[in-house]
C-alpha cells in the first residue's frame, strides 16, 4: 500500500511541476510586471527599429516613436510580430 501512495503523490508532484513551468513560460509574454531580459529589450529595440524607429532621429522624436508603436502592436495584435 505505501508504493502506491508513494506512485501516487510522485504523480501528483511531477503534475504540478509540469503545470507550474507551463504556466510561467506562457504568462512571460503578456505579463508586463515581469523584468524583462537583457535579451527581450534587444529584441523589442530591433522591432522598433524595422517598424522605422530611429533614437537618433530627435527632431522628428514624438511622430516617428509613436508610429513605431502603432505598427509593433498591430504585428503583436495579429502575432506576426518577433517575440
Amino acid at each position: 500500500m505505501k508504493t502506491v501512495i508513494r506512485i501516487t503523490a510522485g504523480m501528483l508532484a511531477g503534475a504540478f511541476c509540469v503545470g507550474s513551468a507551463i504556466a510561467q513560460t506562457g504568462s512571460r509574454a503578456y505579463d508586463p510586471s515581469v523584468p524583462l531580459t537583457r535579451a527581450d529589450v534587444r529584441a523589442d529595440l530591433v522591432a522598433w527599429r524595422a517598424a522605422g524607429y530611429d533614437p537618433l532621429d530627435w527632431i522628428d522624436y514624438p511622430d516617428n516613436a509613436q508610429r513605431a508603436a502603432r505598427i509593433i502592436a498591430a504585428q503583436r495584435g495579429q502575432g506576426t510580430g518577433n517575440m
